[in-house]
């Protein structure tokens, strides 16, 4: 059987191989062909991979012997073919050729296997692939079993897979040379937005942190009497500070302090311990005092001691002590009204702090910086007051209620001076008062002003009213005479006079005269309870005066739908009224002015505290209540008080003066309660025929005796403030009064 042919293999290196070899024999070097020892040419191999054999055949020449040689392998022994492995082509594990179907020419006994190299056929040029690259050599594995031979089929050689490509260094120069441009670029834009569209908002940020702010004071408005003289006003001082974070001995900066400061030592200790704020931070700013005159304040800066400062400010000052306190009243420590005109005023007194605004150095050069940043808006002063009140005047009237109110024990009075014509309060004063300079040393009750605060049972001054009241409605007139019995009941109350009739017809006048409760409750009866109440309105009882103190009592009328039968009685003749100094002043006010009733007040004018321009004070409500026939009627029956032998009110009688007036004994009422004692009033006008003035005075006590000390006052008082204004004497004579006419 011709021997079968194979498919050429490749050996490991790719090159395809195609020697024969025959199942016996060994194959000699052929003549010409090179050979070394015994290796035999089929291992001799061309540079394209062939052996010399098919390298011949391919050519066209015959190869030596003509016919395959055969080679039996032999085993690995000496003289052996040490290549004989080389000639075993593997393909994936696999012998590459086919075994032949029996062993030929092989010894009994011989172990091995024999392989047979079949020649290869001819093959043109054009079947060699020279060109394709050999394939990767594979690794020996485990053989894998015997598969049926299949004819050898020509296969297309496979184009390996070409390398990845390199990566191109100019291709990356590129790529960093552009992100470096576009980073620098950024920078570029972001520093022009800096230098040139930001800039304002980074210089702004930028000063606020050099900023230094300055509160600039404005001065408080001061308070003058009418002729200008001040009764109180602002002065510059400073106040001590301490910041606890950097005083370094308490102990020994309090003592040092101390005797500067006029307050204790431990006082200044404990001001000075470090405390902490809401938020938790450390306090850096405690006050020392307040108010201190600048020389004590140089010395204590003189001490440079660690964490004590002074700073510009403000101090109020009353140069007359308790001149007016009582309407005055006084402020905080940080210039806040707290009573009286300081209070009801207060934010016309007060002024708008001003505020600089500067750039400064940090540390010690905290100087303001030449040609830097700087703003100031101005502080205004506040507004000034001028009042109604006469500082001399005053302080007379003061002086005599002090002393007549002495001779009553714990007594509390009141005084109330009037110009008639324009209804402006020329003094007004209260007992006990107290010095607003030290106002922290007195008691509330002694800061009261008992003017406008005091409300009693106005008594027997109340009459005036409803004989006015009984005139202008034409119920009685100037003569009319009445017969007056001693007593008179109305409901479960019987009335009594001081000064028995005995059942006399008696004068309006001599009713006036002996202040007759019975004589007025019978008039009261022809009036009407409604006309009445209508009469003490217009007189500006129940109401209040608004004539600019704060706190005014507004007092209280009785209305008609609750008087009693015994309300009758006591209504006419100022009882179970509730009345004010002030009030009761303003309705003699208007009997004085021709029966106009002008409201009192205390504000003259204002002063404007910039450019100081003056304002008049707000004009008063003004009415009329009596025609002014039957208030001078009214005014010509009441000089009778001071005039007729036995009258309540001789001890009022001013010398070289008519005087109209009426005393009184009322009742005190705190809370709705009764108190202890009498209120003792006397409420006048002088001269009677053109009064000018209107004088009040009420003094309670709560052993009696107002009533002895009120018109010994108000004769004093009055003929000072007429001695004042140079007003001259009456030149008539007061008028002679009948008091039991036939």
């Amino acid at each position: 059987m011709p021997p079968r042919s194979e498919e050429p293999r490749r050996d490991p290196t790719g090159s395809r191989r195609g020697s024969s070899r025959s199942t016996s024999g060994r194959g000699e070097p052929r003549a010409g062909e090179p050979g070394v020892g015994g290796i035999s040419d089929a291992r001799a191999y061309t540079p394209r991979g062939r052996t010399i054999r098919e390298e011949r055949a391919a050519v066209g020449r015959p190869s030596a012997g003509g016919a395959e040689q055969r080679r039996t392998p032999r085993s690995t022994r000496a003289g052996g073919d040490p290549f004989r492995p080389a000639l075993q082509v593997l393909d994936g594990g696999r012998v590459g050729s086919t075994r032949a179907g029996r062993r030929e020419g092989v010894p009994a006994g011989r172990s091995g296997v024999i392989r047979t190299v079949q020649a290869r056929p001819a093959r043109t040029p054009a079947d060699d692939d020279d060109d394709a690259p050999p394939p990767p050599r594979r690794r020996p594995g485990p053989r894998a079993p015997r598969r049926p031979e299949r004819p050898a089929a020509r296969r297309k050689p496979r184009r390996p897979r070409k390398p990845p490509r390199l990566a191109d260094p100019r291709r990356r120069l590129r790529l960093g040379t552009l992100l470096v441009l576009v980073l620098f670029a950024t920078i570029g834009i972001r520093l022009v937005f800096l230098q040139a569209i930001d800039t304002p908002a980074y210089a702004g940020g930028g000063l606020a942190d050099r900023l230094t702010g300055v509160d600039l004071p404005a001065p408080r408005g001061a308070i003058y009497d009418r002729t200008g003289a001040p009764l109180a006003h602002s002065v510059e001082a400073r106040y001590v500070f301490a910041d606890p974070t950097r005083v370094k001995d308490r102990p020994a900066t309090a003592r040092a302090l101390s005797p500067l400061l006029g307050l204790p030592a431990s006082e200044l200790a404990g001001r000075m311990k470090p405390r902490a704020l809401e938020n938790g931070i450390a306090s850096q700013f405690e006050y020392l005092a307040r108010g201190v005159d600048i020389s004590t304040a140089k010395k204590i800066m003189a001490l440079e001691l660690a964490g004590i400062g002074v700073h510009r400010d403000e101090r109020r000052e009353v140069p007359g002590g308790d001149l007016a306190a009582n309407l005055l009243g006084f402020t905080s420590q940080d210039m806040v009204g707290l009573e009286g005109l300081e209070a009801r005023y207060d934010d016309l007194l007060r002024g708008e702090y001003g505020r600089r605004v500067y750039e400064a150095g940090q540390g010690d050069l905290g100087a303001p910086i030449p040609g830097g940043y700087s703003r100031t808006t101005p502080a205004k002063p506040g507004s000034s007051l001028e009042l109604t009140i006469l500082r001399d005047l005053q302080f007379k009237a003061q002086q005599v209620l002090k002393d007549q109110t002495d001779k009553a024990q714990g007594s509390v009075g009141a005084v109330v001076v009037l110009d008639a014509p324009t209804g402006e309060v020329l003094a007004q004063t209260s007992h006990p008062t107290y010095n607003a300079a030290k106002h922290e040393e007195s008691e509330p009750t002694d800061r009261e002003d008992a003017a406008s605060s005091f409300v009693v049972d106005p008594g027997s001054i109340h009459k005036a009213i409803t004989f006015g009241a009984a005139l202008q409605e034409g119920v009685v007139t100037p003569d009319t005479a009445l017969p007056i019995a001693n007593t008179i009941r109305k409901g479960d109350t019987v009335f009594r006079d001081t000064h028995p009739a005995n059942g006399q017809k008696m004068s309006l006048a001599g009713m006036l005269a002996y202040s007759s409760n019975v004589g007025t409750i019978e008039i009261a009866d022809k009036l009407g309870r409604d006309r009445l109440i209508d009469y003490q309105k217009r007189f500006g009882l129940g109401q209040r005066t608004e004539e600019g103190m704060p706190g005014e009592a507004s007092g209280r009328l009785l209305p008609a739908d609750q008087w009693s039968e015994s309300s009758e009685g006591s209504v006419p003749i100022g009882h179970s009224v509730d009345a004010t100094p002030l009030q009761m002043a303003a309705a003699y006010g208007a009997i004085a002015n021709n029966g106009t009733y002008v409201q009192p007040h205390l504000i003259k004018a204002v002063i404007n505290g910039k450019d100081g321009s003056r304002t008049p004070g707000k004009a008063p409500v003004t009415r009329s209540v009596l025609s002014p026939q039957n208030a001078a009627a009214l005014r010509t029956l009441l000089q009778a008080v001071t005039t007729v032998d036995g009258a309540t009110g001789l001890a009022a009688a001013v010398p070289g003066y008519q005087v109209a007036g009426k005393t009184g004994t009322g009742l005190r009422y705190v809370d709705g309660k009764q108190q202890p004692g009498e209120v003792g009033s006397f409420i006048g006008m002088a001269p009677a025929d053109n009064p000018r003035f209107v004088v009040a005075v009420f003094v309670w006590s709560p052993e009696g005796g107002g009533g002895a000390v009120a018109a010994p006052a108000f004769r004093e008082i009055m003929g000072f403030t007429l001695s004042r204004y140079r007003v001259p004497p009456s030149s008539a004579k007061p008028p002679k009064f009948e008091v039991f006419p036939r």
